[in-house]
């Protein structure tokens, strides 16, 4: 799984920097894996504009998430992944945004609308892209991770 999603994400970047589309990511459970696959590529620094691992509410907010989302629609929701994703690609100037939150393996404490295993994706571009995604079991948490990762690129 590993090196498919890294090679996924090679020709990702290879595409983006070959049609000059630039791209930032605010990312919660995926602790900027995404950020990371995205640069993994020479020439990643000309297409992609930065990332934000935002992992608390506070720091989505922060970052530009209105509160009033994460309060109307809960921190984990499609909503709540879209409005991170206009946000880091209004705060970098990007024309695409990514945008990642939800629980991974375990509920979070902090969150009572937290369950297990489902993640919310955004990709704001031309237009904007949501889904919901159910993990399957993983042997730790990057393996969580990768599976997010593998569905944001297909999304990308």
């Amino acid at each position: 799984m590993d090196k498919e999603i890294r090679q996924q994400y090679h020709k990702i970047t290879k595409t983006l920097i070959e049609k000059g589309i630039t791209i930032a990511t605010m990312e919660s459970c995926t602790g900027g894996l995404i950020a990371s696959l995205l640069t993994d590529t020479e020439g990643a620094s000309g297409i992609f504009f930065g990332g934000m691992v935002t992992y608390s509410n506070e720091a989505k907010v922060k970052a530009g998430v209105p509160a009033e989302v994460i309060e109307e629609y809960g921190v984990y929701s499609e909503e709540t992944a879209a409005a991170m994703a206009k946000a880091c690609r209004s705060y970098y100037g990007t024309q695409i945004g990514v945008g990642v939150t939800g629980s991974l393996g375990n509920a979070d404490p902090a969150n009572g609308d937290s369950v297990p295993g489902e993640v919310y994706l955004a990709v704001l571009g031309e237009r904007l892209l949501t889904k919901k995604i159910v993990l399957e079991p993983a042997e730790s948490r990057f393996f969580y991770k990768m599976q997010v990762a593998e569905e944001v690129g297909k999304m990308i």
